[in-house]
């Protein structure tokens, strides 16, 4: 009886390590990448402003203006 061998599974073992890690790296790569562009791009279209408010004595109104 002949033994059973992988040899061709053998030579491929490295080569199959570096595409599981390449994958690995790569999927990981978008998760960071994406996080350092929320960071750092933010939401800058956003402009605070002051907001005054004045009540009259008289009638009770309330008046409020915003710039």
């Amino acid at each position: 009886m002949n033994a059973r061998t992988f040899n061709t599974l053998g030579g491929f073992q490295s080569m199959l390590f570096c595409i599981g890690i390449y994958i690995v790296a790569l999927f990981f790569s978008i998760f960071i990448c994406s996080a350092i562009f929320k960071a750092v791009s933010g939401n800058k279209s956003r402009e605070t402003s002051t907001v005054q408010v004045s009540k009259t004595a008289g009638n009770g109104q309330v008046f409020v203006a915003a710039r």
